[in-house]
């Protein structure tokens, strides 16, 4: 067993393998940029070695640092988690030169399942199914069109060195196809440098199926059950669970075998996923196989009981898999959330900064989080804003989504925009409570973005209530309490009547009974409390002479008012929003990389006014309606806030 291992990553899947090497008792060595010096994966590793200036280009992907960093610090062996160098099979050669283990596959598999038509070949000599199409690369649209009408539309047309959702376009005919292949070879090629393109079946109704495996060096290699990807946007993963909700036992074993056949077939020893798409008469067909620790690897630890990172060290220092198929076991469901600095109200604009405040869910059986952020620290611009991953568990998939969604009310995070509101609304879904999912179910549900209207709906009679509980306790801490109050939520008005004391209360309002049991105290964030016998957790935030009350992923600002307060409140003004119409504003924190207008120009509808850069992706602001230029608030090189102006028209 190695005395020491690095870890050639960031964030939390650092944070993860530094967790199993220190319960294995195996010292650990972080590597970081610049704007990373505080992070939590070096505050957690024994040793750290600075490895550059923010952009992963100049720090994470440097290969030659990575191994200079082995060899000053005395690190036998290299977990490089998931995501930068960890399918490079150059990586994998260079510190095999170095007499350095990697812990992953070889580079023969790391090459072998790198590129999707190569991939697909080898699936089909192994016996996999793989879905009907042309695998040779196109050389023209005409071509593509040609091929496309055999196979039988629709058809995905899809970049060999592809990810991501990078060079993937659906035509439905040949005037489809024929363009398509165009902007698909472009694509492919700015993003790959490799504009080779496939053609294959689209599968309708598709669902993401992918089945876990672990191999040793040995020649034994087994399959840890699958996980149910469907839930995406953009072609990135958002919720994930196993096991399949979808699968019955024969296709199960089936999807196993072949996914284990394919690894056989290219001598592959570690972790790996091999991941298929499965129509609704559940044929399954192989789509690629990544040769790493997947992101969601959590919920598969959850159901089998075991440690996939810990697998991967001891296959890597040449152990055999201490179980055989049948040993594996699969109990319970697990579910896992992926929660980002992102605003979902804002078309999922990333958000940087500070977090302000930061308390996760207390963990346990039934609720795991892995993470790499802390309390005050920052989501840098330069990396994935991934905040956490948040898992449930539970006897049944219900029971996990139960939890899931209680959890996600617990997740108390200020200082960035998140994205709960969002899981949250997935998680209440009829139809994904159903099962009912395929990879276009955010597509289809949530036509034309997201917005509070698709939050679950709520119970506003139950947040007055909890509101009025808030009340009593401040104001029995002021020695002032009264039981008659109007709660303002929203501005609408709940007459309310309060009783009890200590740890349980009755709320009279909009002819209900309402009993809580809690203990909460002024100034914790959040209120853990039985609702008619029904835990709850409600965010709780002071918001001037009220509250704002945060629950299952919707907010409503209240005040708590005595009968008199309430008649004077209801003369008050409304105080309108102010008028933004004439502005162009920036629509999330960034860098104005250019202005594309002067003062006094005219511009017509959909022109490009200005591009702000922010997490490495580039935002063109475009005129919504034609106008004239009146002003410039501000120039290229200007940092930006949330909503700041910067562009005035007449």
């Amino acid at each position: 067993m190695f005395d020491k291992i690095l870890i050639a990553n960031r964030g939390e899947i650092a944070c993860r393998v530094i967790r199993t090497c220190k319960r294995l008792g195996i010292k650990t060595v972080a590597v970081y940029s610049e704007v990373d010096a505080d992070a939590l994966h070096v505050r957690e590793a024994d040793e750290a070695v600075l490895i550059g200036p923010p952009p992963s280009a100049q720090s994470y992907l440097l290969i030659d640092k990575i191994v200079e960093a082995c060899k000053q610090t005395g690190a036998q062996a290299v977990h490089p988690g998931y995501g930068f160098l960890s399918e490079k099979e150059a990586f994998q050669k260079a510190l095999a030169e170095a007499g350095i283990k990697f812990i992953g596959p070889d580079a023969r598999a790391i090459y072998a399942m790198g590129d999707k038509i190569e991939s697909k070949k080898l699936a089909q000599k192994a016996g996999v199914s793989t879905v009907p199409g042309y695998l040779a690369a196109i050389p023209n649209a005409d071509e593509a069109v040609k091929i496309a009408q055999k196979i039988g539309y629709p058809v995905m047309i899809k970049a060999s060195a592809g990810g991501g959702g990078k060079g993937m376009r659906i035509a439905w005919n040949d005037a489809e196809a024929h363009e398509g292949f165009g902007s698909a070879t472009n694509e492919a090629k700015a993003s790959f440098a490799d504009d080779r393109v496939f053609i294959e079946k689209y599968v309708e109704e598709p669902r993401h199926i992918e089945i876990q495996l672990i191999a040793d060096g040995h020649g034994n290699c087994v399959y840890l059950w699958e996980r149910e990807c469907s839930i995406q946007r953009r072609h990135q993963k958002v919720i994930e669970e196993a096991p399949s909700p979808f699968l019955d036992a024969k296709t199960r074993k089936a999807m196993g075998e072949q996914a284990v056949a394919l690894a056989k077939a290219v001598k592959y020893k570690s972790a790996g996923t091999v991941e298929f798409i499965v129509d609704k008469h559940r044929k399954f067909y192989f789509l690629e196989m990544n040769t790493r620790l997947q992101v969601e690897h959590p919920v598969t630890e959850l159901i089998t009981g075991l440690d996939l990172v810990e697998l991967m060290i001891r296959v890597a220092a040449g152990e055999k898999l201490p179980f055989q198929q049948k040993d594996v076991k699969l109990e319970g469901w697990a579910v896992e959330a992926r929660l980002y600095a992102e605003d979902p109200f804002r078309n999922f604009l990333p958000s940087t900064g500070r977090l302000v405040k930061y308390r996760e869910p207390q963990p346990g059986p039934d609720v795991r989080v892995d993470t790499g952020v802390f309390e005050g620290g920052e989501i840098s611009m330069f990396y994935d804003p991934m905040i956490a991953k948040l898992c449930s568990y539970g006897p049944t998939r219900n029971a996990a989504i139960d939890r899931m969604r209680r959890a996600l009310d617990e997740f108390y995070v200020r200082g960035v925009s998140h994205n709960v509101p969002f899981l949250a609304a997935l998680m209440a879904h009829p139809r994904f409570v159903a099962g009912n999912l395929t990879t276009n179910f955010i597509a289809e549900e949530f036509k034309g973005g997201f917005t509070a209207e698709h939050l679950p709906p709520g119970d506003p009679a139950m947040l007055a209530a909890i509101a009025a509980v808030v009340d009593r306790i401040h104001a029995h801490r002021a020695g002032a309490p009264q039981s008659e109050r109007v709660v303002m939520l929203n501005r609408k008005p709940f007459p309310v009547s309060v009783s009890g004391g200590g740890l349980e209360y009755v709320v009279e309002t909009e002819g209900r009974h309402i009993v809580i049991e809690t203990g909460w105290l002024p100034g914790e964030p959040l209120v853990h409390a039985k609702v008619d016998q029904h835990d709850i957790v409600v965010q709780v935030d002071a918001l001037g002479s009220g509250w704002r009350l945060v629950h299952e992923g919707g907010q409503a600002d209240v005040l708590v008012l005595t009968p008199r307060q309430a008649e004077l409140y209801a003369l008050m003004p409304v105080k309108a929003a102010p008028d933004t119409s004439k502005f162009l504003l920036s629509p999330m924190p960034g860098l104005l990389a250019s202005v594309a207008v002067s003062e006094g120009q005219e511009v017509k509808a959909g022109e490009a006014l200005a591009v702000v850069e922010a997490m490495k992706m580039e935002n063109v602001l475009r005129a919504t309606r034609d106008g004239t230029v009146k002003t410039l608030h501000a120039k290229a090189g200007d940092s930006l806030r949330v909503d700041q102006k910067i562009i005035e028209f007449a």
